[in-house]
């Protein structure tokens, strides 16, 4: 049985899909940052931001959908659309 929130540093790959599929299921497949559908695009006023993807890793996108965890505490917080994981850690620290 999966509890949430759960520590993400200790999710392996399998785990942390289990995660992120509950969460949207939770969040009935709504953003957990933008609040739009999951399984649609971010909305414009999210891809309007510009986005510095030097800093991220080569494949950051290639799953449309993200666990969002709290850097600080370790913390999963939800799921939110892979540009909206970008938006809230280059815009918000997160």
């Amino acid at each position: 049985m999966i509890k949430l929130p759960t520590d993400y540093t200790k999710l392996n790959g399998r785990t942390r899909q289990l995660v992120r599929n509950k969460y949207c299921q939770l969040q009935n497949w709504l953003c957990f940052y933008c609040e739009h559908d999951l399984q649609k695009s971010p909305p414009s006023f999210i891809t309007e931001k510009k986005i510095h993807w030097e800093f991220f890793p080569e494949h950051f996108l290639k799953n449309p959908i993200h666990l969002q965890h709290d850097h600080d505490t370790d913390m999963t917080e939800g799921a939110v659309h892979a540009y909206c994981n970008a938006v809230m850690w280059q815009y918000d620290g997160r």
